[in-house]
Order: structure tokens, then sequence, then C-alpha cells
């Protein structure tokens, strides 16, 4: 037996509940060879959105939600992973259709499985979760691009969640100027904490705007969608790039190609999915190297896995900010 989250949907409803667990509803996954004890996991927004049920995430059920958790190997069929190595586990379709990381244990492909990075400890990697890894290859996809420090702004939407303040945290380390936008203005202190050199208003870019504005940005981390990349689009300049992760301002794009066709903007989809383990762990080892941890740990939130499905509600309700961590053994 171990305990953890498990989500039902039945005839009285949808439900997420803290309750025992018995092994056996690991023992479904007929394709896990590795059996992990989870120390810790997190909540990104699509956690929220399975522990609430505000959008259809968890597709079977019931399931252990949580796409992200670090711990040790407790069983291991799998030749790359012995028993009591350190490991990761983001995306995958873990907390969707797998079950995932907010329970004592997890069973999953080896190969999904990333070696804790020297030097990081498996909190710390919880506080960068999936949301901080897909801020890493958000920049690792701009310096593919080209961009340097010295080619001018960098703008990061959603810049109090956790893509944006990761995001941040790396970009002003690297020497980047960044500008944050948010629609928290209580929140400016905390951005510049991370390393913002100046605060946008958010409003600024969430309503309709031109095909093409003043051209402002090097690149843009954008994690809103919907407007606020479009105009994130139309106002970055001639042969920049912009960086698309996330939806929390809606699925649409209402652009016009008039920033690709006449600046030759670059647009890039950021999967943190069904990453490759090449860039899953380059991507790990340059958080390990790059992100302070000190700026880290000021961007986090720790709960107990008892208090994870009312933060999770919270969180859904725009009252927290950065990183949460979750300490599943608590």
């Amino acid at each position: 037996m171990f305990h953890g989250i498990l989500v039902t949907q039945d005839d009285a409803g949808y439900r997420a509940t803290l309750q025992p667990l018995d092994d056996a509803l690991l023992g479904e996954e007929a394709d896990g060879d590795v059996t992990v004890q989870v120390a810790w996991s997190t909540l990104n927004y699509k956690d929220a959105l399975a522990l609430t049920g505000q959008a259809p995430i968890v597709r079977r059920f019931p399931l252990v939600p949580g796409i992200d958790f670090a711990g040790t190997v407790l069983r291991s069929r799998h030749p790359a992973w012995q028993v009591g190595d350190a490991v990761i586990l983001n995306g995958w379709g873990v907390g969707e259709n797998h079950h995932g990381g907010l329970a004592t244990q997890a069973r999953v492909p080896g190969d999904w499985l990333v070696a804790l990075p020297a030097g990081m400890t498996a909190r710390q990697a919880m506080a960068i979760g999936t949301a901080g890894y897909t801020a890493m290859l958000c920049l690792l996809a701009l310096e593919r691009h080209g961009l340097r420090p010295g080619d001018g702004e960098v703008l990061v939407t959603g810049a109090s969640g956790g893509v944006g303040s990761v995001a941040i945290a790396l970009l002003a380390g690297l020497g980047y100027t960044v500008v944050a936008s948010t629609g928290r203005p209580a929140e400016a202190p905390y951005l510049q904490s991370l390393g913002a050199a100046s605060i946008l208003d958010r409003h600024t870019l969430s309503a309709p705007g031109k095909p093409l504005g003043k051209e402002r940005w090097a690149a843009v981390i954008d994690s809103v969608g919907s407007h606020t990349l479009a105009n994130a689009c139309a106002t970055t300049r001639a042969n920049g790039a912009v960086t698309a992760c996330g939806l929390a301002g809606g699925m649409d794009l209402p652009a016009s190609v008039a920033p690709f066709i006449l600046r030759g903007v670059t647009l890039y989809g950021i999967n943190s999915v069904t990453v490759p383990l090449a860039l899953r762990q380059q991507a790990w080892q340059r958080l390990a190297h790059d992100l302070d941890p000190a700026r880290l740990a000021s961007m986090v939130h720790e709960v107990p896995l008892a208090d994870a499905i009312a933060t999770g509600a919270a969180l859904l309700g725009g009252t927290v900010r950065g990183r949460v961590v979750v300490d599943v053994q608590a």
C-alpha cells in the first residue's frame, strides 16, 4: 500500500481525493519497468486543471495526477536504472493517461526518466518542474535561433507564473534585459528580484491589436497565447524569434502573417511532453548550471500532499505566484 491523490469520474461527478492506494493500481501499467519512490512533486497549470476537472486533462479514470516527480528507484527491470538511482520525470502523458507523481510511488517506463543532475536536489528539481524545464526549452530554441544577451529586450509574458518566473531568472542570470508582462502590479518587486529590468502591464498586450506594431522585442517567451501572443509577434523586431509554450489566455491565435513575411519573425512552438532524451538531458544540465539556486528558492511555495488539491484551485484562481513544490512524503 501507498498513498496518493486519485481522480475519479462517475455518476456522482468528478472528484480528486487523497487516499490509500494499492500497488495493484500501478500494476495496471503494463509498460512500466521502473518503480520510483516519489519524494517531491509539483503543481503546474495542467495539474491544477486535472485536480479541479476544469479541463479534460485526465484521459482515463481512475488516475493519479501529477505530470512531474522526482525520487529514487525502488525496483527496475530497465538496463539504465538501478535501485537507489535519483531520477526526474516530466511529461510523456504522465498525470494524463498514465498514473503520475502526486503519490508516494510511481511506475513508468525507464526510457521516460532522466538522471537528477549532480549538485541538484530532488526538491530543487521539482521547484523547477515542467514549468521551469519548459522555460529552458524556450531559451534553448532562442539560442539556436541566434539570440545573444546584447541583442535587445526579451519579453516574458505570464511573468509571475511558473514558466515566466523561471524564464526571467534564467535570462537575467545570463545577462539578458528582461521585460516582464503581468496583470498583477503588486508582483513587480518579486519579478524585479528575479531579474526583470522593467514591468509591462499585460493589458497592453491582451486586447486585439494591429497586424504590425512598433518593433521592440529581440525575442519573446510566451505562456499566454491568444491576443497576447499575436501582439508579441506583431511587436518583435525584424528576424527576431517568439516561443509559444502555453495557453493561459486561450488556445486561439488571432494574428496575421505580417510579422512573419514582412519582418522575418520566427514563431517556435515548444512541446515539453515528448522531447527526445538528448534534449531533455541538455535542458536539465543547463538548468543545473544556469539557474541561480537563490533565485529559484525565492519563487517556491511548498505544500504537503494533503494541500495539493486546494492549492491547485488557488493556482487557477491566479492567487499563486512562482512555483509550487509538493512534499509527497509529508
